[in-house]
Formats: structure tokens, sequence, C-alpha cells
């Protein structure tokens, strides 16, 4: 993925994009103020008001953040007859975004929520609302609305639930449903402790309050523990992906294969966190949307978070903001690919086997990458669900092939193998044999490339079984190294 690709998306495939936001919809109202004194009347600070505000919030605030990324936004869900209901359509008219989907109770009160804010910040909220469940009609209504999105055209649909009473099962089930028929990528921001009707999702997106509020217990904000959470929730529930926003380690997501990537949080001055869920939400859906790996839209999506974060109140991410800010930290914030140490990989191996997954191993130099190694690796690959790969150092590689060997560098070597869709890791080991590491990560299947017996294979006792894959002939990088040679002497090069 090249910086300029990223570019591209921000300023052109971004306002194309059309997205449908549904779930519990808000208004955010601030009050701001200074606080210089107590009252007397109570041991409560006094705020002196300066200026009020109101923003959209909740669902709205999802909706906000896509229409400020210039993406054309869709949104459904419940609304009162009221007061803040009109100042509702005044702020998606501002916004730009699409309120067809609303559907309108009487005498319901629109959900919002006022902040008194002194100082920059929050002391109270106050929160006016009332909690109940969609009709039936009003379920048909929404989703003959989203029918006729889908029909004109979506490429991705959000699910922001509150637990206000919107997203009920048979509705959340419907959407999703109906997304996965279309082909239509789907994120959820869940709440509560009973995620079935999120079933079919490609995202859920909780915090680490929400994800232990699912599995009713604790969940420690570190990396091996979030991830055996994930995992228990990938045994209860069928959804593709587990993204978890972890406040100032970064984002994680867990997919159902076993597949992990982790993006961490760039260093920022919090002045309020409210609505940076949403913008998490809304950037990495949008990205996903867009066609951007995962590892790409968890940059975005982590950059966006890192602008909302510094703002008070409930701040949508501008698309200028994010491209400005992605042309400033991608230089100096993207890491290339890092192989494992025996010990993580070690670690991670039996996190797959515990699932019933078949880990597949092989090794070797891999300087000067081509056809033959990739054809190699992609034979092995379909032996198991995972293929680690072991990578021999640039010392080890000198005393297997001399002293002018390798012409790349272990680094570069292991990037290029992880850019490999077939290979989930990559393990540099300093012995000439991988014998050592073997102990160590103990993979069910060895594979070897050639001519060898399986017996005579060097690591054999620490698998359950040897492979023998033929390699391809007429490709071989002391092939490359000689014909390169040739056309230098002949002056050609």
């Amino acid at each position: 993925m090249t910086e300029n690709y990223i570019d591209h998306f921000l300023n052109h495939v971004l306002p194309e994009l059309r997205i449908a936001v549904i779930g519990d919809i808000m208004v955010d109202r601030y009050v701001f103020g200074k606080v210089e004194r107590i009252s007397p009347e109570a041991p409560v600070p006094v705020n002196k008001v300066d200026h009020m505000t109101s923003v959209l919030g909740g669902a709205a605030n999802v909706a906000s953040n896509l229409a400020n990324l210039d993406c054309h936004v869709f949104l459904g869900g419940l609304i009162g007859d009221d007061e803040n209901a009109s100042l509702l359509h005044q702020l998606l008219e501002d916004a730009h975004i699409d309120g067809s989907g609303l559907v309108v109770r009487q005498d319901h009160a629109t959900t919002t929520k006022m902040r008194i804010l002194g100082a920059r910040q929050q002391m109270v909220r106050l929160d006016f609302e009332e909690v109940t469940p969609l009709a039936v009609t009003e379920e048909e209504q929404l989703m003959t609305w989203l029918y006729n999105c889908v029909a004109a055209g979506l490429d991705g649909i959000i699910l922001s639930d509150y637990k206000k009473g919107v997203l009920t099962d048979s509705l959340a089930q419907s959407i999703i449903k109906e997304a996965n028929r279309a082909g239509i990528p789907v994120l959820v921001d869940p709440k509560g402790s009973d995620w079935t009707k999120y079933n079919g999702a490609d995202f859920v997106t909780p915090n680490m309050k929400e994800l232990s509020d699912c599995l009713g217990r604790p969940v420690a904000n570190e990396g091996q523990a979030v991830v055996a959470a994930a995992e228990i929730l990938h045994e209860q529930y069928q959804f593709a992906h587990l993204m978890v926003t972890r406040s100032e380690k970064g984002i994680t997501v867990i997919g159902r294969d076993g597949k992990v990537w982790n993006n961490p949080a760039t260093a920022q001055e919090v002045f309020d966190v409210s609505g940076a869920g949403d913008t998490v939400a809304a950037a990495f859906l949008s990205a996903i949307a867009g066609h951007l790996s995962i590892r790409t839209s968890l940059q975005i999506a982590n950059a966006a978070a890192g602008i909302v974060v510094t703002k008070v109140g409930t701040y949508p991410i501008h698309r200028h903001e994010l491209l400005k800010l992605w042309q400033e930290w991608q230089p100096a914030h993207w890491h290339p690919y890092q192989p494992l140490s025996r010990e993580e990989a070690a670690e991670k191996i039996r996190q797959w086997q515990k699932k019933g997954d078949t880990v597949v191993f092989t090794n070797g130099c891999f300087d000067i990458l081509h056809r033959g190694h990739v054809l190699y690796l992609q034979q092995a690959a379909m032996l198991g669900q995972h293929l680690v790969v072991g990578l021999n150092s640039d010392a080890s590689v000198r005393r297997l092939k001399g002293e002018t060997r390798p012409l790349v560098k272990q680094e570069d070597r292991a990037i290029l193998l992880s850019a490999l869709a077939c290979v989930d890791e990559v393990v540099i080991f300093e012995e000439d044999t991988p014998k050592e590491l073997l102990q160590v990560l103990r993979p069910d299947i060895l594979v070897k490339g050639g001519d060898y017996k399986a017996d005579e294979v060097v690591g054999r006792e620490s698998v359950k079984r040897v492979e023998i894959i033929s390699f391809e002939d007429g490709y071989s990088t002391t092939g490359l190294i000689q014909k390169i040679a040739d056309l230098v002497k002949k002056g050609k090069l």
C-alpha cells in the first residue's frame, strides 16, 4: 500500500462513498462557562454560562463524521415530534445528511444529552430520553427505507447501538442479512451483554468496557488478554472480526481466523473522549468500504481518533484534517513489518492450535524473492490454515552461501515475505538449521523443498508430519545472480 494510493483514497474515493447509518439518534447540547466560586446554597461550583451549542450525537454523530469526510450519508433511526427533533432536523440539513430514514413517534422524547462544562472539563451531564423498543411497523418502515438505499447503491452500513431501543434483535438481524446478501460491509458499535443480534456482521467494535460487559468479567487492557477474550467471543458469536478500541493502547482487530492486527495510539493531550468511538467507526468503515486493507484502515481510524480527543465536546472529523494529519503522520509513524521473536511465534502458534487450526512451517534464505519461492510458499500454505516461515539470518546465509550473500538483508527479506497473502508470520533464526527453532515452535507440519526424504529432514521430531514439495524448475536465486553477472560482463547492464 503506497502513500499515493492513500492520498487518492482521501482525495477522490471518500467523496464518492455512499454509507447508511442506523441506530440510536441523539442531540448533544453543550453549556460552556467559567467556574470561579462555590455556591453559598450548597457545596457545588457555580458555572457562569458563556455560551451554548448543539451538535449531532449517537448514531447521528457517526453520520456527521462520515458527512465531514465528504461521504454521501443516509441516516435511519427513531425521533420524537418535539423541540429537540426540530433542532435535529436543522443540524442534519446543515451537515448535508439525508435523514429520510427517520421514524417519527408522537409523544416521544428525542434523546438529548446536555453537558455542562467549565474550564474545558465536563462537570455534569443531563439526559433526556425514553428507552422503548421499536414497534413492528416502525421496523418495517426502516427496512423499506434500507431496501431503497441498497437498490440505489450503498458501499457500507454502520449500526450504532446505544441500547435505546432502535436496534432490536429482529431489526439488527434483518439489516445484517440484507447487507450480507448485497455484499455490503457492515460494522456494529455494540452495547449490552448479549451480542447474538450482531451475528453475521463484518466488524463489531467494542471498547474495553463493552468487551468486559459482554464477557461478564473485567478484561485487562493487555494484548494477550484482549486476544483471548476475542477468541471466546468468536466461539460464541458469528461475526468476522472483533475490533477493540483500547484507549491509549490503540486499536486491535482479531479475525475469526485468528489473525491479529494492532495499531498503537498516537500520543495526544486528551480533553474529551465524547464521540471518539463514533469517529473510529466512521473512519474505519469508510476505509474498508473504499477497499483499503484492514491494516491501513486501522491507521486511518487511529489518526482520526487522535484528532477528536484533543477537542472539547462531540467533534466530527473533517476530511481536510485527516488528509493533513496523514501527510504529517504517515512518514513518522509508518512501521514496516517486524518479524516475531521465537517466543512470540510460539505463543501465536499455540493460540491457533488451540482453535483446532493446522500450522505449517517452512524455512529458507529467500534471497531475491522469485516466482519459484512464491509458488512453493503458496503450496505449503495450502496444507493448513496458517503458514510460518523461518528465515535464515544474514550471518546464517553467509555461512551457508558464501561471503557475497545475502544480497538482500534479513529485515528486507522478512518484509517481502510478510507481504505475501499466503504467509502469516516470519521468524528469523541465527542457526544454520531450524532444528532449535522448531523445538520451540512445534508446528503441525514441516514442509521442505527439493528431493529430500521425510526421514532426512532436520527438525522432523518436533512436528506431526513432514511434507516434501518440489521446487519449480528453472527458478533459483543462484540462477538469477548468474544471469545478472553475465549481462554485466557483456556490458548490457
